[in-house]
């Protein structure tokens, strides 16, 4: 990873806290100092739609959290072609798994919409996990959470065909557990989601229309409306393991 620029830096140094909610798991167990040496170090840039924050394979120095926008992790395909691994926003944090792949990253991540994103170096984390029994446990479930929410979107990908697969997309974007009526809106644009979903955009756009036609969802442009979210969780859940409310998000509602 290349360093940061001066002039594309926005640095915010010293014990202060974040500049927004970050009810995180893992910053929740960092012991009072590493979280002082933590916010001490934190570094702010602010990067524009298409940077790359690092590569595949790259040296990890730091870790990041996102103050605003978005961020995409992808790999490279032997074909040239990318595999979406996440889209992530605000609050969220990415290059932490770098501490148990040989200190490298195993996937690229691009700002696929205008973004802050704070930088930290891994080393505290590396400490912290040495000497912090509990952020040690804190840090194995928290990926053992992430293999889980992967092997669940392998499921999904072998067993839903792609409408009940953009319904299940929808289904978490919603408040869980609810019933009845709900509109939501599209966080990121449609050529992105349909990566993100394992998907060609065509694809996609048969697929969604497919989805209104069986489900009567209606589409206005970025948002979608529901009339009642139990036919479109029985249409969408009906080939997946899980149920509505998912398993992974009731208990952050």
């Amino acid at each position: 990873m290349r360093a940061m620029t001066k002039t594309e830096q926005h640095v915010i140094k010293g014990n202060k806290p974040f500049p927004f909610s970050l009810p995180h798991p893992l910053l929740s167990a960092l012991s009072e100092s590493t979280m002082a040496d933590l916010l001490k170090s934190l570094t702010w840039s602010a990067h524009e739609k298409g940077k790359i924050i690092f590569l595949a394979g790259d040296a990890a120095q730091f870790f990041f959290v996102i103050k605003s926008g978005w961020v995409k992790l992808f790999r490279e395909t032997m074909d040239g072609d990318q595999s979406v691994v996440d889209v992530l926003s605000a609050g969220q944090i990415f290059g932490k798994a770098a501490l148990f792949e040989g200190n490298t990253y195993s996937y690229s991540a691009e700002v696929v919409e205008d973004a802050e994103i704070g930088a930290m170096p891994l080393s505290l984390l590396k400490r912290e996990i040495e000497v912090n029994n509990a952020f040690a446990q804190a840090m194995i479930k928290y990926m053992a959470d992430i293999r889980r929410q992967q092997e669940q979107e392998i499921e999904h990908r072998s067993l839903q065909n792609a409408p009940q697969r953009i319904g299940c997309f929808l289904l978490r974007l919603t408040t869980q557990g609810s019933e009845g009526p709900a509109t939501m809106d599209l966080p990121y644009d449609k050529t992105l989601l349909a990566a993100r979903l394992g998907m060609q955009p065509e694809t996609f756009s048969r697929a969604l229309s497919r989805l209104r036609e069986d489900t009567g969802i209606r589409i206005k442009g970025s948002r979608i409306e529901v009339d009642n979210l139990n036919t479109l969780s029985q249409y969408s859940c009906s080939a997946c393991s899980s149920n509505f409310p998912c398993k992974d998000l009731k208990d952050r509602t």
